[in-house]
């Protein structure tokens, strides 16, 4: 597989016909079949958009999903309704002053035993395969997001003996589906979303202490987890890739802010993918110091270009930020791209289609100009 210069994290904003076949589905106004046709239409067209930009690897832009990680959720069966064990507060709400931003609340947590229920992206993978116009990427939540967004202290230890045992065993659903995609066909598989930044925000790592979760025997117990997807099926020629996100749950919010160094020695020493998709779009994300302790030949994909506004960032500033990170890992090891999908839930961020493809077309001129090629 080729190394791509120049890449996207996956979700792309739904288009308004998109959306309303969604709304139509869930008040049973529109069947299953129906909404296919519309999303397979809305697929195309999100193809021909990366091919004009001049992507090199494509997405479905996550079209059939309610939200970036629900293709888990939808295949598995266990959830119950219930808070969710560790609260995010959510910051730069467009319209919500800073500071002011609602927490979150409501959601799913586990409650029973897992049971999956059907595979979690057959329905996805097949299309690409038959209709992606070049190389195409699938996408999963990783167990630990799934873990520490459905663990909750007091529910799910009824049904689970510990933390460690429920990792076990969303790692081999997901394991199970990366060896499934392989056999398929599939050379890029992404893990989205390692819930690693738990473990640098204070707070949350005080949320988890308060409920009997120590957060770095938690973060070792993740790291276990999330390398176990990444075993049993060949990986030559297959690209692992694994993005970590800091907030991207519409209208331009995020969750977390600090440098990865808390974490960078552990995380990036020890899971075995091929490729890093880090955001590094804003100054919340620190410097590029921690990429000391990237180990060489790893791709480092520099998300500097933010999804979570329209405006169009500077190329020289995105070539002076590069040179940066050139000083901490080889220019021949890193590639670019937004720093998270442009759509993660159905609404997606605050920018026009048209700033979407923008921003798409400046990350290939921009890695063309420094590598020569995407």
């Amino acid at each position: 597989m080729p190394d791509f210069r120049a890449d996207h994290v996956g979700s792309l904003l739904r288009p308004p016909e998109l959306l309303e076949a969604h709304r139509a589905f869930e008040q049973g106004q529109l069947t299953a079949e129906a909404l296919a046709q519309v999303e397979d239409q809305a697929i195309d067209a999100a193809f021909d958009l990366q091919k004009q930009a001049g992507l090199p690897i494509f997405s479905d832009g996550e079209y059939r999903r309610s939200t970036w990680a629900g293709d888990f959720a939808d295949a598995v069966d266990g959830y119950i309704s219930g808070e969710p064990p560790v609260v995010l507060h959510w910051r730069g709400i467009t319209g919500v002053p800073r500071g002011e931003a609602p927490t979150t609340t409501g959601g799913r947590i586990i409650g029973e035993r897992l049971r999956q229920a059907r595979r979690l992206t057959a329905h996805e993978s097949a299309y690409l395969k038959d209709h992606a116009p070049g190389p195409y990427k699938v996408t999963m939540p990783s167990p630990s997001y799934v873990v520490a967004r459905g663990y909750k202290p007091g529910v799910t230890d009824k049904v689970y003996n510990s933390r460690a045992e429920l990792l076990g065993q969303v790692s081999a659903i997901l394991q199970a589906e990366a060896r499934a995609l392989v056999e398929e066909g599939v050379r890029y598989i992404q893990i989205d979303n390692p819930h690693y930044p738990d473990y640098i925000d204070p707070l949350r790592r005080q949320q988890w202490t308060d409920m009997g979760v120590d957060p770095d025997t938690a973060l070792d117990e993740d790291i276990v987890a999330d390398n176990a997807v990444l075993t049993g099926f060949d990986r030559s020629g297959v690209i692992l890739a694994m993005h970590i996100c800091r907030g991207n749950g519409g209208q331009a919010g995020w969750h977390t802010e600090g440098s990865y160094e808390q974490i960078a020695e552990r995380v990036f020493g020890s899971v075995n993918v091929d490729r890093w998709l880090l955001e590094y779009d804003s100054d919340r994300a620190g410097g590029f110091e921690p990429l000391r302790f990237m180990p060489k030949g790893k791709t480092v994909v520099l998300g500097l270009v933010t999804t979570k506004a329209g405006a169009l960032e500077n190329q020289d500033d995105i070539l002076k930020r590069i040179d940066e990170a050139s000083r901490y890992v080889a220019a021949e090891d890193l590639a670019l791209s937004p720093q998270c999908g442009f759509a993660s839930v159905m609404a997606g961020n605050p920018l026009s289609p048209e700033e979407q493809r923008r921003k798409l077309a400046l990350v290939v001129d921009t890695a063309t100009k420094v590598w020569g090629s995407v």
